[in-house]
């Protein structure tokens, strides 16, 4: 009973459902950018470049002598190959993901650095050193216990 109680109150907890949102969400971003990569960025590349299909590059190692026209018919051959042009759109993939995070991370640490720098308000109150009540700052007396605070002149901190 112990272990299911304590799973439960794992489970349940904020950072854990928020961890969770967070994994969801980076996945579907991680789809996004990898069909930014695929279908927008490489297509222009691949025409300046020559009309290379980025996807279908690759070196066989199996009878390298031999052309296949492309990535999947080699595969479907069960030749063996280094997909290059996969691992060149994979690597743009992860340069696109981490400039976001790095934007993120930046901002957050913006975001925090200005929240530091607000200067504290100016108390407005101050205690009464006999009753502990909480009084103007300006005041001489108190209005709780009606004790003299200060001189002329001085003040109490």
């Amino acid at each position: 009973m112990g272990f299911i109680k304590e799973f439960k109150e794992f489970a349940v907890k904020g950072n854990v459902i928020d961890l969770a949102v967070g994994v969801i969400v980076g996945a579907a971003f991680g789809k996004i950018v990898t069909s930014l990569v695929n279908d927008i960025i490489m297509p222009p590349i691949g025409k300046i470049l020559g009309n290379v299909n980025f996807k279908d590059l690759y070196y066989p190692l199996d009878n390298v002598g031999s052309p296949w026209p492309s990535l999947a018919e080699v595969t479907t051959k069960g030749k063996s190959v280094i997909a290059y042009g996969q691992f060149i759109n994979t690597l743009i993939d992860f340069l696109i993901v981490s400039l976001c995070i790095f934007m993120l991370v930046k901002g957050i640490n913006f975001i925090r650095r200005a929240e530091e720098k607000k200067p504290e308000p100016e108390k407005t109150t101050k205690e009464c050193p006999y009753c502990m009540s909480d009084i103007p700052a300006k005041a001489t007396r108190c209005a709780h216990c009606t004790s003299e605070l200060e001189a002329k002149g001085t003040e109490l901190a």
